[in-house]
């Protein structure tokens, strides 16, 4: 199904009012430090000491120790915090166009009209309505194709099998039913059946109540009202239905609406009670939260942080549905403010867990450091041009980015093999793809490849380049054609992410972005920065480097055993293919023969001295 997008709404920064003399030097600017916090440029550090300016690490391995006399807090949530962050710091105003009533497409009408068809068909008194995220998309005018049937009377299964039964009688082609199992133990309460109708997949499921038995938090389940339905969602701007029998938008808790105006994230019941039925709502809380520029209610932000709901959000919740909601987050409007608020929430550490022994360790307030440098990517990515990237390549910059800080950080396998931390995360903690994990660490390796190639290309001089580790001898060549073999390596290993890594290089060239500086500044640095990406980017495409992963050898291994009268193949013909290779990218113009005779020769003298 087809995701509506995300809307922008302004959010107004309402001004710290203090008293004369009713607060301190230092709480006047803790007040105003958190209300500055909800636009997501500054952060908050120690009462002991003022604020000092936050700069980015080069990519050199971080010496964690010297960030520890920093020691960022969680703003708004550490105990030292939480009363004055809810006394001093009013929640910003945001103000919602929400339309009065839903306005149906075309293909709506028509599935809306086909189910209404199999009620009055089989004379069923079951009243059909559409849940959660599409009526509050309709309400604020935007398109939605993820449509949720819920049913007061029957299983979904059941009713999908009176649809096939009505389209067999009416000489229609029956539909494929799917159905996911209930699974309590992972939170998954609830059966669910699906088909597609009008081209449109459509879920199917009853409406619920639940009942817990004294020592279990696995709830009993029994059809429910629709009024019980809404208040077992994860949010009230969730809640709301739209009756399809009475064309009508319904809601029980009687403030979906009035939080949808609002921009307010709240629970239907007690936050504490709905996080700990189905953790995972916390994290669709952040979400919501960051994709609509809306408000986390308070209470909702003291129950998130309690240690009970992070220790259930991390035995409770299937790793793959936690992947699927920060992967979602990272892919959405607003990726920093969506993973500030996971650091916030003290939840960092929960959703990105790390194996029991790793090297060298992290310090305290690590966690903002990645914020840090998302913040700083995402603001370079904008003023580079949010175009020049794909979706792919956006999504891989800002895991890059993130996960910078623990790009040194490996822990060992069963065989004692040292293996990035970063790879655990992507397979172990979020059960993302594997390919996410090497594409991200081969973007971190290839940064540094780049910081070496960036003084050369930038500058004007005739500068050496500096000694980085390649996995291998280069070719002895001139500089100038150096350049192009390293450049063409680069590219080659990296393929379509080279972009990607270069920008992460810039980030960090000569030194990375300083978060601390006012906004004239940081936007001088930004240009500065973009124009450096564009010099690199441009001599790539002067050197003809464009593409070169698809560039095929002149000399193939039959015609390398030959000249050195190979009968089988083995470590010399590899060893003279990446030689090959270096001769191909300094010669762009060189022909098979030319290669050819080149090895010859070079064959030939290294067999004289040997």
């Amino acid at each position: 199904p087809v995701r509506s997008n995300p809307v922008r709404r302004p959010v107004m920064l309402p001004k710290a009012k203090t008293k004369t003399g009713s607060l301190d030097h230092h709480k006047a600017e803790l007040a105003m430090t958190i209300a500055a916090f909800n636009t997501h440029r500054l952060f908050l550090f120690s009462l002991q000491s003022r604020v000092k300016p936050f700069l980015l690490p080069t990519l050199r391995p971080i010496k964690f120790k010297s960030l520890i006399s920093l020691r960022p807090k969680p703003l708004g949530f550490h105990p030292r915090h939480r009363a004055m962050a809810t006394s001093t710091s009013p929640p910003p105003c945001v103000e919602v166009q929400v339309k009065e009533k839903i306005d149906l497409t075309g293909k709506e009408k028509q599935i809306f009209e086909r189910l209404l068809q199999v009620l009055r068909h089989f004379n069923l008194q079951t009243q059909l309505r559409v849940a959660g995220g599409w009526v509050r998309d309709k309400l604020l005018g935007k398109d939605c194709y993820d449509i949720d049937i819920a049913l007061d009377n029957m299983l979904g299964r059941e009713f999908c099998e009176k649809v096939n039964e009505y389209l067999s009688s009416t000489g229609e082609e029956t539909q494929g039913i799917g159905v996911i199992q209930c699974n309590p133990d992972q939170s998954k309460h609830l059966e669910t059946a699906r088909m597609r109708l009008f081209d449109i997949w459509i879920d199917f499921v009853n409406l619920r109540s639940e009942d817990y038995s004294e020592n279990s938090r696995i709830p009993t389940m029994r059809f429910g009202t629709a009024e019980e339905d809404a208040y077992r969602r994860d949010l009230t701007i969730n809640s709301l239905f739209y009756n399809i029998n009475t064309s009508s938008v319904e809601d029980f808790t009687g403030r979906g609406i009035a939080d949808l105006k609002s921009g307010k994230i709240v629970t239907p019941l007690p936050p504490k009670d709905t996080f700990l039925d189905d953790p995972l709502r916390v994290l669709r809380a952040i979400r919501f939260g960051a994709r609509f520029g809306f408000t986390l209610d308070e209470e909702l932000k003291k129950a998130a942080a309690e240690d009970d709901v992070k220790t259930a959000i991390a035995d409770k919740i299937s790793r793959e549905r936690i992947g699927h909601e920060i992967d979602l987050m990272i892919s959405g409007n607003q990726p920093v403010k969506a993973m500030s608020y996971i650091s916030d929430l003290l939840l960092f550490w929960v959703v990105f867990s790390f194996p029991p022994k790793f090297e060298p360790p992290t310090s305290e307030g690590c966690d903002r450091l990645c914020v840090s440098y998302m913040d700083a990517a995402w603001n370079l990515m904008q003023v580079t041009g949010y175009s020049t990237f794909n979706d792919e390549q956006r999504r891989i910059f800002l895991y890059a980015a993130l996960f910078l800080p623990f790009r040194k950080t490996i822990y060992r396998d069963n065989k004692a093999k040292r293996i990035p931390v970063v790879n655990y995360i992507f397979r172990n903690s979020l059960k993302l793809k594997a390919s996410d994990s090497d594409t991200v660490i081969s973007v971190h390796k290839a940064t540094e490849k780049f910081l070496s190639l960036i003084p050369f290309i930038a500058s004007n001089e005739d500068i050496q380049i500096a000694e980085v580790d390649w996995g291998r001898e280069i070719l002895d060549v001139p500089v100038a054609s150096k350049l192009r073999v390293l450049a063409g390596l680069l590219l080659r290993e990296i393929k379509d992410f080279w972009r990607v890594a270069l920008l992460v290089a810039v980030l960090l060239y000569p030194t990375a972005i300083d978060c601390s500086i006012d906004s004239s500044d940081k936007h001088l640095d930004l240009d500065k920065r973009r124009e450096l990406f564009k010099t690199v980017e441009n001599a790539a495409k002067k050197l003809g480097l464009e593409k070169v992963w698809d560039m095929k050898p002149l000399v193939n291994g039959k015609d390398i055993m030959s000249v050195l009268q190979l009968k089988t193949g083995g470590p010399l013909v590899r060893e003279w293919q990446q030689k090959l290779l270096d001769w191909q990218l300094a010669h762009p113009s060189g022909t098979a023969e030319e290669c050819i005779d080149w090895m010859r020769q070079t064959h030939s003298k290294r067999a004289r001295i040997e």
